[in-house]
């Protein structure tokens, strides 16, 4: 007697969707070993249908997505189409219908995780989405089950292949960050419009997805605070090899401790130390670095963009979600059940690195510590040295770099808007934060 296949419904199939409909097909018997019943693609939500897709049967193609997820015999929906809208309405009709869901959509997910996992919760389904946040890496699970019963204290990771490899490249090959963006572009690592990336906007919507599931908190991308590269220098690069740093775009999480515990979430470029697990990722790789009470330091790293290294985490979902499916179970995916706030960015702290010009005179370098120390920053190191030819402007000859000790970002606006003011401080030319010890 044959065995009743569980049905699959594959929302997309560009670079991730073709790469998943081709391990469905032809690694099929090792999945059905995998799961015990085999799996079976009845159908792909596409937009046009006329678009040549090798490997895919095209009498599966079906432009009318919603009719496909609503049929109400599908077991299981896997969604790579991204995007806020259809993917939400179609995942949560899916799910009323009572299908599991398996998405790789970091928008939609960082936007209104809330509403999915209720959705979820409500029809008794699974929602599951490893490869919305770093690719191949297998992060989401570690934090939703391996490290429930710790307690998480911070998250910090590169989460965009594409600013990594910029940075890297202005890093090793002292190019500028035009001419790195290009050549990430040339090379398949950056699209066309880049603007995601490298203004921070990919990589915000991941550390949301992250604060929620290590802080149990509900975070929205808009809650983020976010700061992309594009106004990195080489001088920025320059001034953090001589600081023992590299600069990285980071995604970071962690809990303040007063006035009460709140969550800060923010994405922004920062001088990593080379010593550093973090500063040793290059080029397009990801990696995500777990501080927790009882397992300590964690990293984990990997591709964490591509066709292929996606479609390997979006598998290990469809297999677990198929494995509850013929349990009759699925697992509980809430993850906004504390009532933590989300910090202003002003609360956050850091190490922070300033740079500024000075007259060199007696008496100049005591009364830019006395400014730092009125403003409640402490300061760790100060390097001075003297500026040539046309650097030197209007009587300011020296230049400071000054590393801090953790600081707020309010005390470090307010020490910024005094160096402003003082008649023998020029242009403060930099200001960025240092992370990791």
């Amino acid at each position: 007697m044959a065995v009743e296949p569980l049905k699959v419904a594959l929302l997309g199939a560009g670079v991730v969707g073709s790469q998943v409909a081709r391990i469905l097909t032809t690694e099929s018997e090792t999945l059905a070993a995998r799961i015990g019943r085999p799996l079976e693609l009845v159908g792909v939500g596409v937009r046009r249908i006329d678009v040549e897709r090798p490997g895919i049967d095209p009498a599966l193609f079906t432009t009318d997505s919603e009719a496909l997820v609503s049929r109400g015999d599908i077991d299981l929906v896997i969604e790579v189409i991204g995007g806020i809208e259809p993917a939400r309405s179609l995942l949560l009709s899916a799910m009323q219908h009572g299908a599991s869901v398996v998405t790789a959509n970091k928008a939609l997910l960082g936007s209104d995780m809330a509403a999915l996992s209720a959705c979820a919760n409500d029809n008794g389904v699974d929602l599951y989405y490893e490869a919305a946040v770093a690719g191949a890496i297998p992060i989401v699970r570690p934090l939703r089950e391996s490290l429930v019963g710790d307690e998480i204290r911070a998250v910090m990771g590169i989460v965009n292949g594409t600013t990594n490899y910029i940075l890297d490249k202005m890093t090793t090959s002292g190019l500028s960050f035009d001419v790195a963006l290009i050549q990430a572009q040339e090379l398949g690592f950056a699209e066309a419009d880049p603007t995601a990336d490298v203004e921070g906007h990919d990589a915000a919507a991941k550390a949301a997805i992250l604060a929620g599931l290590a802080f149990h908190t509900e975070v929205r991308r808009e809650e983020v605070f976010c700061e992309g590269i594009s106004h990195v220098t080489e001088t920025d690069i320059e001034a953090a090899d001589q600081m023992g740093c590299l600069v990285k775009l980071l995604a970071i999480t962690r809990l303040t401790d007063e006035p009460e515990p709140r969550v800060v979430v923010k994405v922004h470029p920062a001088m990593v130390p080379k010593t550093h697990p973090l500063a040793s990722v290059s080029g397009a790789y990801n990696a995500i670095f777990v501080e927790s009470r009882d397992a300590g330091d964690l990293m984990f790293m990997g591709q964490g963009a591509g066709g292929a290294p996606t479609a390997s985490a979006v598998m290990g979902d469809v297999v677990t979600v198929a494995r509850n499916r013929l349990r009759g179970s699925s697992n509980d995916m809430q993850t906004g059940y504390t009532s933590r706030g989300i910090a202003p960015i002003e609360d956050a702290t850091a190490r922070h690195y300033i740079r500024f010009d000075v007259a060199d005179r007696p008496g100049v370098l005591a009364a830019c510590a006395t400014m730092f120390g009125e403003s409640g920053i402490s300061l760790q190191t100060v390097q001075q040295s003297h500026l040539e030819g046309a650097q030197r402007e209007q009587g300011f000859e020296a230049r400071l770099n000054v590393m801090t000790h953790e600081a707020s970002e309010r005390d470090v606006a307010l020490v910024v808007d005094k160096l402003h003011e003082a008649p023998f401080v020029g242009a403060v030319i930099d200001v960025m934060r240092v992370e990791g010890h």
